[in-house]
């Protein structure tokens, strides 16, 4: 089997990074090379791959997928003002919160750019599944932040915006290499399809590892989804199987903005909730 993570990285660490402005690249520059397992560039990889075409020529597809990816992380660290992002200080707290933005947009600019050793036709097709992907990606921020906010959201309701959030671009990755590849339009979107369930999975195991993860292996601040108050689908297994009593103390603890000093009050009782009410569990169920 090819070694796609090698032959990924490999592009990346020939990819070099503008030297000024300092302080638009090398941020983009570190937050690449923190690390990440590489999922959706490998998926890109492996879809080219399957139609017996060289892997090298996925490697612009994979790039720009994973620019993109790293693009909205830098800028949903900002929306969530997460302090660590892979273990390590997140782009707008090691450097500030205009330099997060402004080397976020960038990093949206040079996965089109990335595109661009495509011919035209082929090019055309990509950057329109990036641009249908990017709205998509936009739109599930919105709900996300939205719900933080509203008293009631459905499991459906959450499952869609974690389609629309997370599991779209898993979906084009596979795509994009699948069309580099000249897969058939039909073979492409049942790639693409398999890639949104795919996605779906890694955002409900995500959301459980927020909660019930070990920070120097998640890389990030655990409890943080449970501060923002934000209903993932351990809040509606809680929700759904645990008693009146229980129901009314997790409805409490979601209606509350959390103060600096209860942030760990917090984490701790609505674990212990998510756990007695076999929400963690089932979620756990979910994904295995």
């Amino acid at each position: 089997m090819l070694d796609y993570t090698k032959q990924f990285q490999d592009h990346l660490q020939s990819i070099v990074q503008k030297e000024a402005p300092a302080g638009l690249y090398q941020p983009i520059s570190y937050l690449l090379h923190l690390g990440g397992k590489r999922i959706r560039p490998i998926l890109t990889l492996m879809a080219t791959d399957a139609y017996h075409v060289p892997v090298e020529r996925g490697l612009a597809a994979a790039l720009a997928v994973e620019l993109f990816h790293n693009f909205t992380l830098m800028h949903d660290d900002i929306m969530d003002d997460a302090p660590l992002r892979r273990g390590n200080p997140t782009v707008h707290e090691k450097w500030n919160l205009n330099t997060g933005i402004l080397s976020g947009d960038a990093m949206l600019v040079q996965a089109y750019q990335s595109l661009e050793v495509y011919e035209d036709s082929l090019f055309s097709s990509l950057t329109r599944m990036l641009s249908q992907t990017a709205i998509e990606v936009c739109e599930g921020q919105q709900y996300d932040m939205d719900f933080e906010t509203q008293s009631h959201v459905s499991q459906e309701s959450y499952l869609e915006m974690i389609r629309l959030k997370t599991a779209v671009l898993v979906g084009c990755a596979l795509k994009m290499g699948a069309t580099v590849g000249g897969a058939s339009n039909q073979d492409a979107q049942g790639l693409y399809d398999f890639g949104v369930l795919l996605g779906t999975a890694f955002q409900i195991q995500d959301d459980f590892l927020d909660a019930f993860g070990d920070p120097k292996v998640f890389g990030k601040q655990v409890g943080g989804d449970i501060l923002e108050n934000k209903k993932t689908i351990l809040y509606h297994q809680a929700m759904s199987q645990a008693n009146k009593a229980d129901q009314d103390l997790i409805l409490r603890w979601f209606s509350e903005k959390t103060s600096s000093g209860k942030a760990e009050e917090k984490i701790k009782a609505v674990k212990e909730l998510f756990e007695s009410s076999g929400a963690k569990t089932r979620t756990q169920s979910l994904v295995v």
